[in-house]
């Protein structure tokens, strides 16, 4: 029971080569402190040589001078070893983008199988023969609906076209407004106009 409820451990992502990169980096990293160390001592010790000299002290000047040129030696050695360091860091770290193309080619390909494994060569010809099929079936429609019609067809179509705006416009002659009066609702020349519509009334049977 303990197991089951125990966190699981995390898988790092950290791989044997990027701990190599990380440690040539700090190797690197050490030099470059190392080499301005030096550097700065060199400065210093031909300042002194130069005091000792001036002193009259030229054995020890001389002394001075030669732990310099050692150092410069090592000096020497340092840029080589960095020269190393950077060569394979940036070896190691093309490889690792080679290794990421590699895994993307893998999975790219087995993509591609499995779409293949999925759709075979008769499947993608039956599939362009219906498509094939459904445009020119849709291009017939088309044409009947279009330009299908012959020199006659026409003919009756516009001819029943004018028809139509002919009758409208007969139509809309045909239609007389009443004219619109000039008096009053209460004028007296429009009373006994109204007492005429009274006496031709229909009586109710």
């Amino acid at each position: 029971m303990g197991n089951l409820f125990a966190s699981k451990k995390k898988v790092s992502r950290v791989t044997e080569q990027d701990k190599a990169i990380l440690q040539l980096k700090q190797q690197r990293d050490k030099l470059k402190q190392y080499q301005k160390k030096i550097t700065v001592q060199l400065e210093r010790d031909r300042e002194v040589a130069r005091a000792l000299l001036k002193d009259g002290k030229k054995e020890k000047a001389k002394l001075i001078l030669r732990k310099k040129k050692f150092q410069e030696s090592l000096l020497t050695k340092t840029d080589g070893q960095l020269e190393n360091i950077e060569r394979l860091v940036h070896d190691l770290e093309y490889t690792q983008v080679e290794q990421e193309v590699i895994k993307g080619l893998q999975i790219g390909n087995a993509s591609l199988k499995k779409i293949h494994e999925i759709l075979s060569l008769e499947d993608v010809e039956k599939i362009m023969e219906e498509t094939k099929e459904g445009i020119e079936k849709q291009r017939e429609i088309d044409e009947l609906l279009s330009g299908g019609l012959s020199a006659e067809d026409e003919s009756d179509v516009l001819a029943e076209l004018d028809e139509i705006v002919k009758q409208q416009t007969e139509d809309e002659e045909s239609i007389v407004l009443p004219d619109v009066p000039t008096g009053l609702i209460g004028d007296k020349e429009l009373q006994p106009e109204a007492k005429k519509i009274k006496k031709v009334a229909v009586p109710a049977s």
